[in-house]
């Protein structure tokens, strides 16, 4: 009985940790901070961030495989370490090349939770024998880190209006550092552990090995890469359309927090969204078509409200399928490997956007709006060539 409650009590600690982890006050000035505080270009940002994207795809699977070997706990709690010592070092000094020292340990720090926050969630309710609840318990899980940015968002935009830019930035490690204590006094699941003759590398070949001997598992990874990265740019290029628009950065974080309500509503309630498409393949299929429409709209449009909207619609459903799909991929995962995998499939995708960060720079700088209509074409083009059937989507 004292185990089921600590593994219970796992799950409400993993809320409170994913809340205070995404009270990022930089999120809706993050622009600004790099164009007017530190004084970058937007292409050196991108330049930034595929480096981001290359340390964690580098640094994925041996995070992974260190959760699946040393346990979930162990990784999530030096994740929030090295998240306490990026934006610390970022908001110290304005220095272009200092900032990939910084980004690398924001990427060590997202590669360490990668995974290993799902996969301690699962194997918790697995062993109080409540998988059934994963959907569940997923959805409110994501839709708690996206009310953290939401409660942060105008917060942040008050704070870099009248304390400076770069103390969103230095603020955002206080919740961080309230949220290791709740990861501290996590209770590790028990999990279907490696021999220990079995080296550090077979681990990280096991996990891939499976990833790519599951055909069904390979069609979900590739469903949620691909719609992933368009609804990442959404989060990148959405400031620059704004301040093209002529909208004042003060209410930057009201908008943001508009586009994070959206995830959370939809994560909130795609069961009963899930319900009016009829079957979860045209949830996924119409999710994904409007998140393309969405961008093109936001290509076209002149209209500060009818962009708003568009990016409102189009974040909502780009993003908050993600908890879908991740339940999906769950059900095809051996408990052993769980970790590992899920971080292989994380690690696919920051190598993708790796690669394509520098053709979006190189793109909005030529023109934006060009931009917006070529990643939501790409989207809907997808969404009709896609090969998820029915018969993958296990609950």
């Amino acid at each position: 009985m004292k185990r089921k409650k600590q593994l219970r009590a796992n799950i409400k600690k993993m809320y409170f940790y994913q809340f205070l982890t995404g009270i990022h006050f930089t999120s809706a000035v993050l622009i600004p901070f790099y164009t007017d505080w530190a004084h970058i270009s937007f292409a050196q940002a991108m330049i930034l961030q595929s480096f981001f994207t290359i340390c964690i795809f580098l640094l994925e699977v041996p995070t992974g495989a260190i959760a699946d070997y040393f346990g979930r706990k162990t990784s999530v709690v030096l994740s929030c370490i090295f998240l306490i010592l990026g934006p610390a070092l970022y908001a110290s000094f304005a220095n272009f090349y200092l900032f990939f020292i910084a980004e690398f340990l924001f990427a060590l720090g997202v590669a360490l939770s990668s995974g290993a926050e799902e996969a301690l969630i699962y194997d918790s309710l697995k062993e109080l024998g409540e998988e059934h609840r994963s959907k569940k318990v997923f959805s409110r899980f994501n839709s708690l880190h996206m009310l953290g940015i939401t409660f942060a968002a105008p917060i942040g935009s008050i704070i870099a209006k009248y304390m400076g830019l770069q103390f969103p930035m230095l603020l955002s490690t206080i919740p961080t550092f309230i949220a290791l204590f709740f990861v501290i006094s996590l209770k590790e699941p028990n999990i279907n552990k490696q021999e220990e003759s079995l080296r550090y590398i077979k681990i990280i070949k096991k996990g891939f090995n499976h990833l790519l001997k599951n055909k069904i598992l390979k069609i979900l990874a590739i469903d949620f890469i691909i719609i992933s990265i368009v609804a990442y740019f959404i989060i990148w290029l959405y400031q620059i359309a704004l301040k093209n628009l002529g909208v004042d950065i003060k209410y930057f974080g009201f908008i943001h927090a508009i586009l994070c309500l959206s995830q959370v509503a939809i994560l909130g309630n795609f069961l009963n969204i899930q319900k009016i498409f009829k079957t979860k393949k045209q949830f996924l299929f119409f999710s994904a078509i409007i998140t393309g429409i969405s961008l093109i709209i936001s290509g076209i449009s002149k209209s500060i409200i009818l962009t708003i909207i568009a990016f409102t619609l189009g974040i909502g459903f780009g993003k908050g399928r993600f908890a879908n799909i991740s339940n999906y991929m769950n059900k095809f995962i051996e408990s052993k490997n769980r970790a590992t995998v899920i971080s292989s499939v994380s690690m696919f995708q920051r190598l993708a956007q790796a690669m394509i960060n520098p053709i979006v720079g190189y793109l909005t700088d030529w023109s934006l709006n060009y931009t917006f209509i070529i990643l939501g074409s790409m989207a809907i083009i997808f969404s009709f060539i896609s090969r998820v059937e029915e018969e993958h989507l296990i609950d």
